[in-house]
């Protein structure tokens, strides 16, 4: 049976054979970079993104405070895999995400956790308000 999505958003990603420990499966180290592959395009296609003339918004500046995952199943070898992310909370300077990472069928969970983010002023790297900008893309992703 799938798993019913009803919140956040799923994107497919590509798990190279790099992400591999030598077992054969995905290092555990590896799953906040397979994360940063997922959330990346969603807000990129929003506007928010990076290029050669650095960050389109200025939410774009900001740190992961605490990185939680807990292992359910083994991702075997390189291959499709999809992320459904979503925010909990997104408050005056900051936001959590949950995540799951999924089988292709989305019939598997393997993993699933949450990310706390602080946006900060590039300046003085001190927490700073997050912009309308990405308050409406994370309104997209609150989870009800």
């Amino acid at each position: 049976m799938t798993l019913a999505l009803e919140f956040g958003h799923v994107e497919p990603i590509a798990v190279y054979f790099d992400d591999l420990d030598a077992m054969g499966i995905v290092h555990n180290a590896r799953y906040a970079v397979l994360l940063e592959r997922a959330v990346a395009p969603y807000w990129t296609a929003r506007g928010h993104y990076f290029d050669h003339n650095g960050p389109s918004t200025p939410d774009l500046v900001h740190a992961v405070r605490e990185f939680s995952i807990t292992y359910l199943r083994p991702i075997r070898g390189a291959g499709e895999v999809h992320v459904h992310f979503w925010l909990n909370h997104m408050g005056q300077t900051s936001a959590e995400y949950g995540f799951q990472f999924l089988s292709a069928d989305r019939q598997t969970c393997f993993a699933e956790g949450r990310r706390a983010i602080v946006r900060l002023d590039p300046a003085t790297l001190r927490p700073t308000a997050w912009t309308e900008s990405a308050r409406e893309v994370g309104e997209s992703l609150l989870k009800p």
